[in-house]
């Protein structure tokens, strides 16, 4: 197994990460207004990509540079 691999974390440990409601959360990725991961009726995300989407919508695609 890759442990170099991103994780993906379903929505409810996503949600919390991003102190928003797991609603919330999971209605942006079946409008795929977020990057995830449908398995079955379970959505996965990668917590980086996810966060890096989210700063993009609240800086109008603005992200400073890590």
């Amino acid at each position: 197994m890759d442990t170099n691999a991103p994780k993906l974390l379903p929505v409810g440990p996503m949600a919390r990460i991003l102190r928003v409601p797991v609603k919330w959360l999971g209605e942006e990725a079946e409008a795929g207004r977020v990057p995830s991961l449908k398995a079955g009726t379970v959505f996965l995300f990668n917590p980086e990509a996810v966060e890096r989407v989210l700063l993009e919508r609240a800086t109008g695609g603005k992200v400073p540079a890590r």
